[in-house]
């Protein structure tokens, strides 16, 4: 879902990681530095716990051998956009009913419950997963 004309880009980010557990440790501290340094210190927990359930299963499921992940960090005057990209487009994700045993399987419902939108985009190679977070309207 490309971001409207209307509500124009202030401040954008990306990196490549290469998909181990310790890069998603790495991207969610710095995407909660980036959100506190662009003004938005209140979303900084929130986007950190979006990436980190959003790049861990980039690590998880979107693993292809010599392939990076992407995360962007889109902030516009209305919202702030969380996207993590993996190279692994065959199976894209759904939300799970995990059952109280279950130790994995939680992480979109995370971000579906923190998320004010959120979905997935299909790519010429892989897939992207987003999540949009409003601003507070001053």
């Amino acid at each position: 879902m490309p971001i409207a004309p209307q509500d124009p880009v202030v401040h954008e980010d990306r990196i490549d990681y290469v998909p181990t557990p310790i890069n998603v440790t790495r991207a969610r501290r710095h995407a909660a530095r980036m959100v506190a340094e662009w003004g938005h210190p209140a979303l900084a927990d929130d986007a950190a716990l979006i990436v980190s359930e959003l790049a861990g299963n980039a690590v998880r499921h979107g693993r292809v051998a010599g392939r990076l992940f992407r995360v962007y960090l889109t902030l516009t005057k209305t919202s702030l956009r969380i996207a993590v990209a993996d190279p692994r487009g065959e199976r894209l994700p759904q939300p799970r009913q995990p059952s109280p045993d279950d130790k994995h399987g939680r992480g979109l419902l995370i971000v579906r419950a923190l998320a004010t939108r959120w979905g997935v985009r299909e790519r010429t190679v892989g897939k992207e997963i987003w999540a949009e977070l409003d601003l507070a309207t001053p």
